[in-house]
């Protein structure tokens, strides 16, 4: 997968000719099929990391929460970003894994069958999960921090396609 290297891909399309915020049309736009991947991080104590393992913390399981978070915000992402537009989403993954003994790594694959991608779906899946656990963990750390929100990779429309290489 690459990005396109065109004028065309490096054109503001959320701003009209006299430079006002604009939804996009799309109704000419052919269905396609969209995948998007994004991941977040977070970086915490020994002591939450460990509460999390554990399914020790006082507000429960953690993981299985900030899972359910992600697929919510999935859903719910038209209505935080006022010029995304609504779309029937086909599945959600989302994985978390351990980067080290402090670091969770939350990644979240969206799929659809529209005219408008999804990334930004997955952007903020991963950054649900990512604060789900900071809100579940605040009690024990305060400092932890929320980072690395980035996407990895994305499929169909036509922008092409694109993967992240570093």
């Amino acid at each position: 997968m690459s990005s396109p290297s065109s004028d065309e891909s490096k054109v503001l399309t959320h701003v009209d000719a006299a430079g006002h915020a604009r939804m996009v049309d799309v109704g000419d736009k052919p269905i396609s099929p969209r995948v998007a991947v994004a991941s977040s991080r977070i970086a915490m104590s020994a002591e939450a990391a460990r509460a999390i393992r554990e399914h020790s913390l006082a507000k429960g399981d953690a993981m299985t929460v900030a899972r359910v978070a992600a697929i919510t915000a999935v859903k719910l992402t038209s209505q935080l970003l006022p010029l995304c537009h609504s779309i029937g989403i086909d599945g959600v993954e989302v994985e978390h894994a351990w980067l080290d003994d402090t670091t969770l790594q939350w990644q979240v694959t969206v799929r659809s069958s529209g005219k408008t991608g999804v990334e930004m779906e997955a952007l903020t899946a991963a950054s649900v999960a990512a604060l789900t656990i900071y809100d579940m963990c605040k009690a024990m750390d305060r400092s932890m921090e929320i980072g690395c929100v980035r996407l990895l990779e994305k499929s169909g429309g036509v922008r092409g396609n694109y993967l992240r290489t570093e």
